[in-house]
């Protein structure tokens, strides 16, 4: 289970990781991510490329993972 995404991740190893990720990404605006997420492309080149802020990204998704990790302990 991923427990802490960074910039650098290629999206494709995070949804193979925790397809849970897909909807959080997609509402975010990146709504590629359910149907074909570039193998070699990376959180951050996934953000430029939508115009959205990696930052406010990488925090949201880290978020819902900590959320995740508590609710099932």
């Amino acid at each position: 289970m991923i427990k802490e995404v960074k910039s650098d991740m290629k999206v494709s190893g995070l949804l193979k990781e925790d397809p849970s990720i897909a909807p959080i990404l997609m509402a975010l605006g990146m709504p590629f991510v359910s149907t074909n997420p570039v193998e070699n492309e990376t959180l951050e080149e996934a953000a430029a490329k939508h115009q959205l802020d990696c930052n406010d990204l990488v925090s949201k998704v880290n978020e819902y993972l900590s959320k995740k990790a508590n609710e099932s302990k």
